[in-house]
């Protein structure tokens, strides 16, 4: 007789004399498991391994993710809509600039806040002028509080394709992000950011229903088709100046800090900014990949909105429902992101506290200024102001903030008395000289164009 092992096999009689084999038909029992237990603890370690991975990807996600997203705004969703109904897939090629300029944008301040524990404004007003950071700090304020309008109109506008009226939406779109930051935790507050994030992946979705010509775009992509033409330059700069928002970089420096990164976690956290990096920029891919297969050669977009309605009757009910879902997330995002920013930059100027996860009596300006822009933006959203000259008036202050800030990261990155032995080694800093005055320029351009159409310019 045998009598069972503790793993299962049978185990030797006392004489040493073993039962006969099992039938052949059995499965083997090698290491004490059968081939069906193998199989499953196979599947067991691949679903470890999946899960290990999604796990590591949700530890590295975090402030570079958030800001790069935040960055496709209600506003540039529909430049990138524009971009592909006007001349479909010809401009894809400037969003490989995008690409290479925001990854270094990015990465240059998740540097600084890791390596100093300070915020880009904490470091302006120590590294330069007092005056001159006020200034721009006033400009950040002005400037993102006609955003925030924006971003709440931006919501309104999707949840209007779906038969619900912006003057419901809205308040309530107000009070969930208020809510948000004021009663939870900067963890807490982050996860909602990146599931908002998730919202992107429709524009993916819907360059697939669209049907797009794949081996057209991949080739414009990577080989300059360029038309020039007045429009056709004017909105290359467009793609390339209005991505690269200064309230990206203002919060990816503080977010990285109020989230408690420091030199240590410096790896991972220049690993999510420029994954955010060229996630966004994909996404931005994608949507004038969506309309450009839809619609292109039907000519220019004025929102986001209007983009998802001119898909419907080519690309179907679906694409039309994925484009006002990706608005919806990223107005969302950008409705929460924006302010946040201006609040950090400002409390960071003044030297208090400034953090998601302090309560109202800890971090009153910085909880304060938040709270403020959100009433004016929503408020406003749901008057009938005149959205597009309060824009223009957003891009403005924007387009000539974007060089001043991106000449401080670069002046900042550069110096060793900031960061040490983490300050631009020679052939960073020459290339990062070039797509900062690369990028400070086409802002320019692009403020100079939008200044001189709004006055009847040419």
């Amino acid at each position: 007789m045998t009598t069972p092992g503790p793993d299962g096999a049978a185990a030797r009689q006392p004489g040493g004399q073993q039962d006969a084999p099992e039938p052949a038909t059995e499965p083997s029992r090698a290491h004490g498991l059968t081939s069906l237990t193998r199989v499953r603890a196979g599947g067991i370690r691949l679903v470890r391994v999946r899960r290990g991975r999604l796990w590591l990807i949700l530890a590295i996600a975090g402030p570079g993710i958030v800001a790069a997203n935040a960055g496709n705004d209600a506003g540039g969703i529909a430049t990138y809509a524009s971009a592909g109904s006007q001349f479909g897939y010809r401009t894809l090629f400037f969003m490989l600039l995008v690409a290479i300029s925001l990854v270094m944008v990015q990465e240059m301040a998740v540097r600084l806040g890791t390596h100093t524990g300070k915020g880009l404004a904490a470091l302006i007003r120590e590294q330069f002028s007092l005056r001159l950071a006020a200034v721009a700090l006033g400009c950040i304020l002005i400037g993102n509080a006609g955003l925030v309008v924006s971003e709440f109109a931006g919501i309104g506008a999707a949840f209007g394709l779906f038969g619900v009226s912006r003057y419901i939406i809205i308040p309530v779109a107000a009070v969930a992000i208020w809510a948000l930051v004021l009663f939870g935790t900067y963890r807490y507050a982050e996860r909602v950011f990146l599931v908002l994030s998730l919202g992107f992946l429709a524009y993916p979705l819907a360059a697939v229903l669209g049907n797009a010509d794949w081996a057209q775009a991949g080739t414009d992509l990577v080989i300059p088709h360029l038309e020039f033409s007045k429009g056709f330059l004017l909105l290359g700069v467009a793609l390339i100046g209005t991505t690269i928002s200064p309230y990206m970089q203002l919060y990816a420096a503080s977010g990285v800090v109020d989230r408690g990164a420091d030199r240590a976690d410096y790896p991972r956290v220049r690993l999510d900014a420029v994954l955010g990096a060229v996630f966004a920029v994909v996404v931005a891919m994608t949507i004038i990949i969506a309309t450009a297969a839809a619609i292109g050669g039907s000519g220019p977009l004025n929102s986001a909105a209007e983009a998802a309605r001119a898909l419907r009757p080519v690309a179907g009910q679906a694409a039309e429902t994925l484009f006002a879902l990706g608005l919806i997330g990223a107005s969302a995002l950008a409705g929460a992101v924006v302010p946040l920013s201006s609040a950090y930059a400002i409390s960071e100027a003044v030297g208090v506290e400034r953090s998601i996860s302090r309560r109202f009596a800890e971090a009153r300006l910085f909880l304060g200024l938040f709270t403020v822009q959100i009433v004016i933006g929503a408020a406003l959203a749901l008057t009938q102001i005149n959205l597009i000259t309060l824009l223009i008036g957003s891009y403005v202050l924007q387009g000539v903030l974007t060089p001043v800030i991106l000449v401080y990261i670069l002046v900042l990155t550069n110096r060793r008395s900031v960061l040490g032995d983490a300050a631009n080694g020679p052939v960073f800093r020459a290339v990062a000289t070039v797509v900062v005055a690369g990028v400070s320029a086409m802002s320019l351009f692009l403020l100079a164009t939008t200044v001189a159409g709004f006055f009847g310019g040419g």
